[in-house]
């Protein structure tokens, strides 16, 4: 069986985001989320960077646009929070120009937004 991209890292980001879920359930607005996360990586001792800006090159040179990461964690995994029915492909594809702007590896998206279960899909470039 082949080893997962940054397994333990991982491992430990979705227990944060499962214990936010147990402590709040589904379909509270993103930015509930997001605090709840901060708390949570906090209290797990979790790197993470929230709202990081993520910067843009054309042709080697710099963009004034820019993506915003809901978060970065260990320096090497992108979170992106949703609150939707389910993930679509658009979440995912969103995640996946993320990846291609920094040249990380690994995405997350994290829907808080589907009645009874949070969903965590992963992206890998």
């Amino acid at each position: 069986m082949a080893e997962l991209l940054f397994e333990d890292e991982v491992f430990r980001v979705r227990g944060a985001v499962f214990e936010v879920y147990r402590e709040m359930g589904s379909g509270f607005l993103e930015a509930v989320y997001q605090e709840c996360l901060e708390r949570e990586f906090q209290k797990l001792g979790i790197d993470y960077v929230a709202h990081r800006a993520l910067n843009l090159t054309y042709k080697g040179e710099a963009l004034n646009q820019f993506y915003r990461a809901d978060f970065v964690c260990f320096n090497k995994i992108i979170l992106e929070l949703k609150v939707m029915q389910s993930i679509a492909p658009e979440h995912k594809l969103q995640l996946l120009h993320y990846l291609k702007a920094t040249g990380l590896r690994l995405g997350l998206v994290v829907n808080f937004g589907a009645p009874g279960k949070v969903q965590i899909d992963r992206v890998v470039l």
